[in-house]
């Protein structure tokens, strides 16, 4: 029996991090993958949406520019769409495998993978099957990464060609000319914007609530939901979906509103996104004794109830992201073998939302921030007073940065809603990480133009010396404090 210091099930983005952290530590490594090296991370996941989503966007773009110069727009090919995704998928695909290829042959032998179905027989006993052959290898530890798939709902006809998944979304062969989809979530808005962005798909998204996104602050979601019905998409608020049923290759739906009116709708196709569930099935055998929630399997700080057996990614109850199940991934293996230099928190992670305009954050939000009870300084700043932006022709956005309510002002989060939105949160980021107040921020030499001038600029009113100011430049620019949930403006 080959033995391994470790053994990960799993090469999806988490999974195949904590195998290349291992190997930092000179550690025998061993990564098993059933299907396809990158997980859905790759192939209907992250990569591949975000491709679809770039594409749209430049699609939009191209339309509006064209529509300036009184230019006919011509017809989008669906065919030569995917395949650019597709390519997209296989050139990072290609990469991971390469790696793997070249570290499995180098002289050391301390890489292997291998393709199989692997379970735990007992906590360090991994056996991998592959058609009629097994075989069982031995493992100090083991970490367990084997991802998630899409939540099915019982009442929905799901057959992955018309009311689909995000794993039948990919094989569609054109633009639908209509589609509904079940989820407000941001999954749902994603597809929402990347298919109205295409301008060949009629949108519907059903939401049971008065807006889409309800843990997002109402001046994000105000943005979004303009330019989503400004791009078509018909958004069912306060809805419940009733029935969805099939008729003549064609879905049909019935909603019930708040008032108790109810009304039909048929579209060409429909998407069901409505979360992931973990893949657990069949992952260990009874007596191994992991133990498992509602949620996930229960872990503290990735680690099981089987000491030697750690969880990350979306088989945990934490946040199923690329970027948290990478970092759970190289954690996991810090704590194997060495000893982390800082401690797994979730409070300062750094997310973005593919909409129009992207959406991304760090930290806190408004709507966190008074749950906790937390008194907090507000400041924000519309894109139309960003140089960068006004050259971009495109001033549609915000940057929005909460900060304790003392003269300490430590960060608590920002929000960035516009072009570049993603590029623009990092420093934040690091400083909530380090608990550090925001006057590194406040003398930065930035570069011009650039959308990091307009958060330099929110830090500079919070500290009563911007170049822009807020009472002159009302309705551009506020400033105020959030004292036992009620506002009150800022004067310097």
């Amino acid at each position: 029996m080959n033995k391994y210091d470790l053994v990960v099930i799993g090469a999806g983005p988490s999974g195949y991090a904590a195998a290349m952290r291992s190997l930092d530590f000179k550690k025998k490594t061993l990564i098993v993958e059933r299907n396809r090296v990158g997980g859905a991370g790759i192939t209907n996941g992250a990569l591949s949406s975000k491709t679809w989503w770039e594409l749209s966007r430049e699609a939009a773009a191209f339309r509006k520019s064209l529509k300036r110069y009184n230019i006919p727009v011509p017809s989008i090919n669906y065919s030569e769409i995917q395949a650019e995704v597709r390519r997209a998928v296989q050139e990072r695909k290609s990469l991971l495998e390469e790696q793997m290829t070249q570290l499995k042959n180098s002289k050391d032998h301390q890489f292997e993978f291998k393709v199989g179905e692997a379970r735990l027989i007992d906590k360090n006993t991994v056996e991998i099957t592959r058609g009629t052959q097994s075989e069982k290898v031995w493992a100090d530890h083991v970490v367990l990464a084997t991802g998630s798939r899409p939540r099915y709902l019982p009442e929905l006809p799901i057959d992955e060609k018309i009311v689909m998944t995000s794993e039948g979304i990919e094989e569609m062969t054109d633009f639908p000319e209509s589609m509904v989809i079940v989820g407000a979530g941001v999954i749902g808005c994603e597809y929402a914007t990347i298919f109205s962005g295409f301008g060949r798909t009629k949108v519907h998204l059903i939401d049971k609530g008065d807006r889409i996104l309800p843990f997002e602050d109402e001046d994000v979601v105000r943005i979004i939901e303009r330019n989503m019905e400004n791009n078509g998409v018909l958004i069912h608020r306060n809805s419940k979906l009733v029935r969805m049923t099939k008729v003549n290759d064609r879905v049909e739906y019935e909603l019930e509103y708040t008032d108790n009116t109810r009304q039909i709708f048929n579209v060409e196709k429909a998407l069901v996104s409505v979360g992931r569930i973990p893949n657990l099935e069949d992952l260990w055998e009874d007596k191994v004794g992991i133990a498992i929630s509602k949620k996930g399997i229960e872990n503290t700080d990735t680690q099981t109830t089987v000491p030697n057996v750690f969880a990350i990614g979306d088989l945990t109850a934490d946040i199923s992201l690329v970027n948290v199940g990478e970092l759970e991934g190289r954690y996991a293996v810090e704590r194997m073998f060495g000893k982390p230099e800082r401690k797994l928190v979730y409070e300062n992670i750094s997310t973005i939302m593919f909409l129009s305009p992207e959406v991304a954050g760090v930290g806190m939000n408004e709507i966190q921030a008074r749950e906790q009870k937390i008194d907090y300084k507000v400041v924000t700043l519309e894109y139309s007073t960003i140089p960068r932006a006004i050259a971009k022709r495109n001033t549609q956005g915000f940057i929005k940065l909460l900060v304790t309510n003392d003269n300490a002002m430590k960060i608590l989060g920002m929000k960035v809603v516009g072009n570049h939105a993603s590029s623009a949160i990092q420093a934040v980021a690091v400083l909530i990480s380090m608990d550090r107040g925001i006057e590194e921020l406040a003398e930065c030499v930035h570069p011009h133009p650039s959308i990091t001038e307009g958060i330099q600029e929110c830090v500079r009113m919070l500290m009563g010396k911007s170049t822009l100011k807020p009472g002159a430049l009302s309705g551009r620019l506020s400033c105020r404090a959030c004292i036992d949930g009620k506002y009150q403006d800022l004067k310097f």
